[in-house]
């Protein structure tokens, strides 16, 4: 693991990381904030996943969770979005909702994006191992957060592995990709056309097929230009109610899909994890 960056903030350590990934293939970069802490001991894991055209950097620049981090005594792990560096496959047409940027936290199937394209292994295998290896972490207090694809992500891995993540909680997330445009593509280009397949990485559909957390939460902005046509948290909404899931859905007056959005309520997400890591 290569040292990119380090600097002080609240007390703790903010750091940038790289090192070459067996998952995707590629050198991948991370962030990781370390609040202070007392010598040897070990810290609970906030993981956060980004969206869209996002890296490591929007959320470590922009996400306003190191003062929260270091009250609460939380690691906090900021993955990238998707495999990147020569020969990495991208949109053909290049757009930005597909390739680079947008690997949907899935491993693909279909070439020419399977020879890279490996993130759910990636963020759920291979990273959080360097991570007990080379951080105060302790693995059996996890939880995992994210952001519009990021929110997909965090919803999806939360369910498949409850065990694991001991909170799960979203911002304006992807919550039925099998039903919305950025979804259909993705899923499409990354495991083919058979739907079936596509059903793991749905969180409404992983409920609707069985999976079960304790609870939920999730924020999302009533001015957000994604609501209506890409994220649709009513369906994420009928399936808890269905299954019988604490969701919390909290409509924010006047918000949209930035990182003013997700700043705003950073602390509110991070205090619901804090309790319930311990």
């Amino acid at each position: 693991m290569e040292t990119v960056s380090t600097a002080k903030a609240f007390g703790g350590t903010q750091g940038v990381y790289r090192h070459a990934s067996e998952a995707t293939g590629t050198d991948m970069t991370f962030s990781v904030y370390v609040p202070p802490h007392a010598e040897g001991a070990k810290l609970p894991v906030v993981w956060y996943l980004s969206g869209l055209t996002c890296t490591h950097a929007n959320v470590t620049d922009k996400g306003e969770y190191r003062r929260a981090c270091a009250k609460l005594g939380l690691i906090f792990v900021a993955p990238d979005t998707s495999p990147r560096g020569v020969g990495v496959a991208d949109d053909p047409a290049g757009a930005w909702d597909f390739g680079l940027g947008a690997g949907f936290y899935v491993d693909a199937t279909e070439p020419p994006f399977a020879a890279h394209y490996r993130m759910w292994r990636y963020v759920t295998e291979e990273l959080p191992a360097l991570i007990a290896a080379q951080f105060p972490a302790d693995m059996a207090r996890q939880s995992i957060m994210g952001h519009s694809m990021g929110g997909h992500g965090a919803l999806t891995m939360g369910l498949t592995f409850p065990d694991t993540y001991t909170a799960v909680s979203a911002f304006a997330p992807i919550v039925a990709p099998g039903q919305v445009p950025w979804g259909e593509k993705a899923l499409g280009g990354y495991l083919g056309r058979d739907r079936a397949a596509w059903r793991k990485h749905d969180a409404v559909a992983l409920i609707e097929d069985g999976a079960r957390v304790p609870a939920l939460l999730v924020d999302q902005g009533d001015a957000d230009s994604f609501l209506a046509d890409q994220l649709k948290p009513e369906l994420l909404a009928a399936a808890c109610e269905t299954a019988g899931i604490p969701l919390t859905l909290r409509m924010q007056p006047g918000y949209d899909h930035s990182y003013s959005f997700i700043s705003t309520f950073m602390a509110d997400h991070l205090s619901w994890h804090a309790e319930r890591l311990g």
